[in-house]
């Protein structure tokens, strides 16, 4: 047996969470691996001697063995994009992101957004989609959480140790470690560079913490999501420019620039810049060509979510670089972050950046964009609301990183190993055929599994925080892997409602202690260190659960990959309750899918979706509401009465075989509907697809000198245009419409002249053409009336996304 193929493994973060590999890991170092699942410090830990002993076990070689076969059958599979697009325009994907969560090993994410950018990673290495990743290597990530005796949350930042995390330094051909140069006021700093494996994908990671930098600048990526605006700007700074300069560095040329958020949109400068290098070409030509190669997806459903900086901050750190590097004025730079250029006050939004520097934006869910086409209006104004143009892929989750190791062969027995490498249409019928006795087998493994994990997990958790012996002993026995497990744990924020099902402590105390019917309850959560009423939500429940000491109910702390695996992989039913439409996606209650687990959610985010009655159960009305506390306590009441009225009884009813038998039938459409629906495979394939293949195509066709003087054409003439006579005629079922349009000198080709109503649009034909007066006719059926319809002239010019790059528009008054 191969050590360094181990070790291969071992630094792979796609294949040292294989279900093959967990065992054999479990095997190496049992203690180590329970406490870390981190396969690179085991192997660092343990002594050549010992390991290899333990390597020539029957048991452990076979499941080596059964591991590098799996390898090896996935190396010789032609991926679902080198089979679909042979002869593609796409040779790479840049992926930016500031967290991503790919491994218990790895901490540097927080959660939802992190969650995405790892498992769309690991999917693009399954469908073998081209992608890169570009991140921070944070030296303490996110906090860790520790919940005291009173229920106070305490944030903890242990130590990233670089030697004990699985990645490794990116050297350069002559062996030197890559290191780059970024210019901050008054200073260079030096960024590491850093490499991380993700099957046929590759992270790169980059990390202040040169002994060269000045001290303070070492702890620019110390923290996650920690210190102040300042520190913030300056990891924005180091993701976005420095985060390009070393895809250069590597020459490396990416056609699309994934920006997931808006923490990385400085990366479209430090690209336009490197092209204003190689083309000569100045900053607005740059922008203008590389803009149709980059992709903003934002995952925010307040305007407030949105980072913002000061003035001040951003002349102070981007002055310079504006100036010297991009040769343009401050005053330019600030006007791409700005609602209003011309208001000297108004901070610098980098999603006004990411959408003015990007040839496509798109929300994370079908309600979200909606949401965000709200919230972007402004920038397009005069357009109606149905065309700011944002559009949706809805989150998936990657199915193989959460599924159980009893789900994982019930879809394999059904469905095949490679499942999730190629399209999933067919997985919905195929999963159908499973018999009730064989899923409510998998679902009562995959409960005691997770009862006996809550009580270790929870008798550490006591210990931790000086709990009585008698306390720690009780914890042992806490639960029963034979009744009906709820499943809450999300970010504890107030409009994330985590307190919802705590609006009657007495009534819920009644549904978890039923004797006939009894149900328990795990629940998890950080609070973010400085959102105080967040925190206070945490105490809330601690104090409801150590005032009543019953057995029916936990809050497990530090929230993190393996408990959260643990609670996806084994409760019955999820829980979510965020304040509609404030979830823009949501993707929890997505893991629970493929184990079997059945959803009970607010109609917000994918839920909204992805809801229909068979598969679930919805709390809500779909709509939002101003009066909160009201609704509020309504929809707890709903909350308890769905329950008790639906989702207790539909458990415990059993045939004689003791088979909930409308239960496993809802759970059954619940996997066979949603799980490759609502998997990291469909939306993957569906960035491709809709995004990333268009993208590419357009930034390799585009000119940008071109465009620019279409641009120029535009802002010279346009306010010379105005329409002229505006004629109507019905003819029989058909409306015929005839319009006047003067361009003075300017092109016809350069703009379309449409008739718009509420849901239509219809391109005029050009018929005929005076001096300056050109004249547009279309029909329409005449079901509507005439004066639903309005004409307008809009630019065009092809390939070019109007309105996100040029938003002018006349309507005919």
């Amino acid at each position: 047996m191969n050590i360094d193929d181990l070790k291969s493994f071992a630094l792979d973060v796609y294949w040292s969470s294989h279900h093959n590999a967990d065992k054999l890991w479990k095997k190496i170092d049992p203690s180590l691996w329970d406490l870390t699942h981190n396969p690179w410090v085991i192997l660092q830990t343990i002594s050549k001697d010992k390991l290899e002993k333990i390597l020539a076990e029957p048991d452990c070689h076979s499941d080596f063995e059964e591991l590098l076969k799996a390898y090896r059958e996935k190396a010789q599979v032609i991926p679902w994009f080198k089979k679909q697009y042979p002869k593609s325009p796409l040779s790479t994907v840049a992926y930016f992101c500031m967290e991503f969560m790919l491994s218990e090993s790895l901490p540097i994410y927080s959660g939802g957004l992190g969650n995405v950018a790892g498992d769309q990673l690991k999917a693009a290495s399954d469908l073998g989609v081209p992608v890169v990743g570009v991140g921070l290597l944070y030296q303490q990530g996110y906090f860790r959480q520790l919940i005291d005796k009173w229920g106070n949350q305490q944030a903890f930042y242990p130590y990233n140790d670089p030697g004990q995390l699985p990645i490794k330094p990116l050297r350069r051909a002559d062996g030197e470690w890559l290191r780059l140069e970024v210019a901050l006021p008054g200073w260079t700093i030096w960024l590491r560079a850093w490499e991380v494996k993700v099957g046929r994908v590759k992270l790169y990671l980059l990390d202040s913490n040169d002994p060269v930098n000045y001290p303070p600048h070492r702890g620019i990526t110390s923290e996650l999501y920690g210190g102040g605006t300042e520190l913030r700007l300056k990891q924005e700074l180091v993701l976005g420019i420095g985060g390009w300069r070393l895809l250069e560095a590597l020459h490396i040329k990416p056609e699309v620039c994934h920006l997931n958020e808006g923490h990385a949109a400085f990366a479209v400068l430090e690209r336009a810049r490197c092209f204003m290098k190689e083309s000569g070409l100045p900053f607005h030509t740059a922008l203008t060509k590389t803009r149709a190669g980059n992709l903003f997806t934002t995952h925010t459903p307040v305007p407030a979510g949105f980072d913002r900086f000061p003035p001040d901050l951003i002349e102070q750190y981007l002055g310079v670089y504006a100036e010297k590097l991009l040769s343009i004025s401050l005053h330019d730079l600030m006007a791409l972050g700005r609602l209003n250029p011309g208001d000297a006050k108004e901070p610098f939004n980098m999603a006004y950046l990411a959408i003015r520097g990007s040839g496509a934006v798109n929300g994370v869910s079908k309600l979200h964009g909606k949401v965000s086409r709200q919230i972007f209006e402004p920038l397009f104004p005069r357009w109606p609301q149905e065309e700011v143009p944002i559009g949706y892929v809805t989150n998936g989750v990657h199915t193989p990183s959460w599924d159980s190791s009893e789900s994982d062969k019930v879809w394999t027995d059904t469905c095949g190993k490679q499942r999730w490498h190629s399209p999933t249409e067919c997985l919905e019928e195929e999963i159908r055929k499973v018999s009730d006795e064989k899923l409510w087998e998998m679902r009562n493994k995959e409960r005691n599994t997770l009862v006996e994990y809550v009580r270790k997990r929870l008798c550490n958790q006591l210990a931790a925080r000086g709990a009585p012996l008698e306390d720690i002993e009780k914890a042992k026995h806490i639960f029963d892997p034979s009744i009906l497990t709820l499943g809450f744990a999300r970010r504890f924020a107030t409009y994330k409602r985590p307190n919802l099902l705590l609006h009657n402590p007495e009534r819920l105390f009644q549904i978890l202690t039923n004797p006939q019917r009894p149900v328990q309850l795990i629940l998890a959560g950080k609070a973010h260190p400085a959102d105080e009423p967040g925190q206070a939500l945490i105490r809330e429940w601690m104090r409801f659960i150590t005032g009543r000491q019953h057995h029916h109910i936990a809050f497990l702390s530090d929230y993190d990959i393996l408990l959260t695996e643990q609670m996806v992989q084994g409760v019955d039913v999820w829980i979510n309750t965020p304040r509609r439409p404030m979830e823009a996606c949501g993707t929890s209650g997505m893991k629970v899918l493929v184990n079997g687990g059945i959803n009970l959610s607010e109609l917000d985010g994918w839920w909204a979706e992805a809801y229909s009655p068979e598969v679930g159960w919805a709390l809500g009305d779909g709509q939002e509401h101003h009066d909160e506390a009201a609704y509020d306590a309504f929809e707890a009441n709903e909350l308890y009465d769905l329950l008790e009225k639906k989702v207790i009884p539909e458990f415990y009813d059993r045939n004689n075989e003791g088979i909930p038998t409308a239960w496993i039938k809802r759970m059954r459409e619940s996997m066979a509907q949603l799980t490759p629906q609502y998997s990291s495979n469909r939306s993957v394939r569906e960035y491709t697809e809709k995004y990333y293949l268009p993208q590419a195509a357009a930034y390799q066709e585009r000119n940008g000198m071109e465009v620019v003087q279409w641009q120029k054409e535009l802002a010279d003439n346009w306010d010379k245009l105005r329409f002229g006579t505006f004629k109507v005629e019905t003819k029989g079922d058909r409306h015929e419409f005839e319009i006047q349009v003067y361009l003075d000198g300017l092109d016809p080709k350069a703009v379309k002249v449409q008739l718009y109503a509420e849901g239509s649009l219809v391109d005029m034909k050009l018929m005929k053409t005076f001096p300056d007066l050109h004249v547009y006719q279309a029909s329409t059926a005449s079901s509507r009336p005439t004066n639903d319809y309005t004409p307008r002239v809009i630019p065009f010019f092809h390939g070019v996304n109007v309105p996100l790059e040029e938003r002018q528009i006349l309507w005919q008054k």
